[in-house]
């Protein structure tokens, strides 16, 4: 090889090039990688509402010693705890070496996604068939949620105070259900209406039966029966209806994607990729760490943080407060110490509709974990924009720690955006940063995401909070 030209040292020292994580990490991390996934796509499987991913994070944490937060309790390094609220978030957290007003670590999550949930009335027949009518949930396309197979998901209170999980549609012998469209030879009309309007909420209604009960004298007799076969196994009336909680959610399985199987297609990627590798990265650690770990999972991002289950309520600050105040400890000197990963994840850049993106400022599938530093709209509305010194300190936590990242933004500068929890975070006065997974078809009820990038946000997660 011949000597390296002026130009070409002077490239190598002032220029920057992406790295494509499947050429930059050996052939024993990327089969680390692919392990890796295996579980998480279970975990997907499992935990297709917040309110079954609670219940299986508690499952987790349960077998790794975490014993339930009593706020009553003093706790000293080691201890491991977690705290659930209402059974649609959490929190599960190790007290570190280093006292508490030295901070926490946070990496917060999100645990729901979009979906098509229940109107509180929504039995009905017409023409024979028995309906559900429902309101979506977060923000998704209404079109690609018909002609694909559902499973229903939730709880139902009865009269009486008790509750009855309901899940139909996820085991091979159940049936599942669905939201019909027009054929394509009398979608005359239908074809003329904007691709918002291609179908209306109004119209997402779940077709959950067709059979008759046999009785002359009984009216609405298909509505009947499926309330008979409902009672007969939940042992609920069409009243409880009116203060259950159940969803509709894509029936399918998560999926290798590709002939080399580099990616995993799922329902639930956002942002259950990144409650899983924060959550994995807690649960791994062999030793305390230095300052206190907290992983929050959390409801209702996909409706703007709202509710006492999400970020945007005080329930994270309380529960800073009530684990300082036995040191004596305010929870403001916590938290203003604090530095936090927002873990979300962002949009990947595809090269099917690339009039969206700015090549040079998005995410790449393949290219490792990604930082946005803002997300928002138009002039960084409704955002947190990350400061210049705490991007820095971050990603010298990851290059220490042989993380492949890049950085990325939500689009162009005009074309749309959205937002995380980063901003909730950040108003208690925390260090806080967007990170996360470049995602494909977000939003959509089967996303894609590369199993390297998964891997990467891992590392990512564990280093930081192995931090000194």
């Amino acid at each position: 090889m011949g000597k390296k030209t002026k130009g070409e040292e002077l490239r190598e020292q002032l220029m920057f090039s992406p790295e494509n994580c499947g050429e930059k990490m050996s052939d024993k991390e990327i089969e680390s990688a692919y392990s890796f996934c295996e579980p998480y796509k279970t975990f997907l499987d499992n935990s297709k509402t917040e309110r079954d991913a609670v219940k299986n994070v508690v499952a987790m944490v349960e077998a790794k010693g975490y014993k339930p937060f009593d706020a009553k309790t003093k706790y000293n390094q080691g201890d491991k705890i977690y705290y659930n609220n209402r059974d649609r978030a959490i929190i599960v957290a190790t007290v570190g070496k280093k006292s508490l007003d030295n901070g926490v670590t946070i990496l917060a999550a999100h645990i729901d996604s979009p979906r098509v949930d229940l109107k509180p009335r929504p039995l009905y027949e017409d023409s024979h068939l028995a309906l559900l009518k429902t309101h979506y949930y977060g923000g998704i396309k209404k079109y690609q949620w018909t002609a694909v197979p559902l499973a229903l998901h939730g709880a139902v209170y009865r009269k009486d105070g008790s509750m009855v999980e309901v899940n139909i549609g996820e085991d091979e012998n159940d049936p599942v259900f669905v939201i019909n469209d027009l054929l394509p030879h009398l979608a005359k009309d239908q074809n003329a209406r904007t691709l918002a309007k291609g179908i209306e909420g109004e119209e997402l209604n779940i077709l959950i039966g067709c059979m008759p009960f046999k009785d002359d004298k009984a009216s609405e007799k298909v509505k009947l029966n499926v309330m008979r076969m409902l009672n007969e196994k939940y042992g609920f009336v069409e009243g409880d209806f009116r203060t259950a909680e159940l969803c509709a959610v894509p029936a399918q399985k998560a999926k290798d994607v590709g002939l080399d199987r580099g990616m995993v297609g799922s329902y639930g990627h956002d942002d259950r990729v990144c409650a899983y590798t924060a959550l994995m990265a807690e649960l791994d650690q062999k030793e305390v760490p230095e300052y206190t770990s907290v992983v929050v999972l959390a409801d209702k991002e996909e409706v703007g943080s709202d509710g006492n289950t999400g970020l945007h309520s005080s329930y994270l600050k309380y529960f800073i407060a009530d684990l300082a105040a036995p040191h004596g400890i305010a929870g403001r000197t916590v938290l203003s110490a604090s530095k936090c990963l927002s873990a979300d994840v962002t949009n990947a850049h595809d090269p099917s509709f690339p009039s969206v993106t700015e090549k040079n400022n998005t995410a790449y599938l393949n290219y490792g974990v990604c930082i946005m530093k803002y997300t928002g709209s138009g002039g960084k509305g409704g955002t947190n924009d990350s400061d210049a010194r705490y991007m820095n300190e971050v990603t010298r936590v990851l290059e220490n720690a042989d993380v492949i990242w890049q950085t990325g933004e939500l689009g162009k500068v005009d074309q749309g955006g959205g937002g995380t929890v980063a901003k909730f975070v950040s108003a208690l006065n925390v260090d806080t940063i967007d990170i996360g997974v470049p995602v494909l078809s977000m939003h959509a009820p089967f996303e894609v995401v590369s199993k390297l990038d998964v891997y990467q946000t891992y590392k990512a997660f564990d280093a930081f909070i192995k931090r000194k």
